[in-house]
């Protein structure tokens, strides 16, 4: 697949390098995906507040939760882009197993890898508001019962920022991170 958008190559201008820096870990070079955000710098610098949240310790919901939730919608999507590196960066922060990033990428909540209710329900989130763009009244009433709603609120919400990051990791075609793991990788 050819790039539609290619990603920012160093050097870059002042202002890109600030942007770049303050998206990524100290020392750590900024991903593909970021330097294609860069293309549209203003766009770029209203995403990482709302990301930021995301991926930070504001969050009402934990790791596994929240990596649960974005593996499976970045699979869902067909974005092995996002998914390699939410895979690669935060599979074992989440402490998902082998078995687990497999079904979460080729499988579904029934699968005897998931022991928690929890668990599953993270998955038929993801997969109801992908298939939906909503979440039946079933799901709803036991999702309430495991979660607040400040924590269901979230969990809409990421799931629709990764909709949308997956989005336009496809239609850019950001080529995969050296070393992430692809959706062949974790086999079923």
């Amino acid at each position: 697949m050819l790039i539609r958008v290619a990603p920012l190559e160093p050097p870059y201008e002042s202002e890109v390098d600030v942007q770049l820096r303050s998206m990524m870990p100290p020392g750590v070079e900024p991903i593909a995906l970021f330097r294609t955000f860069a293309k549209n710098l203003p766009m770029a610098a209203a995403m990482q507040p709302w990301g930021r949240y995301l991926l930070g310790k504001n969050l009402s919901v934990g790791v596994r939760d929240r990596e649960i939730v974005i593996d499976r919608t970045c699979a869902r999507c067909g974005c092995e882009y996002e998914w390699g590196v939410h895979v690669a960066f935060f599979a074992d922060r989440a402490a998902l197993t082998p078995a687990q990033i497999s079904s979460l990428t080729h499988g579904n909540a029934d699968d005897w890898c998931w022991e928690t209710d929890r668990d599953r329900q993270l998955i038929g989130l993801a997969d109801a508001l992908h298939d939906d763009g909503d979440i039946n009244d079933g799901l709803w009433k036991e999702m309430t019962a495991v979660f607040t709603e400040a924590q269901l609120l979230d969990l809409v919400m990421l799931c629709g920022w990764y909709h949308t990051i997956s989005f336009t990791a496809k239609a850019a075609r950001v080529q995969l991170e050296a070393g992430a793991p692809t959706f062949r990788s974790v086999v079923r």
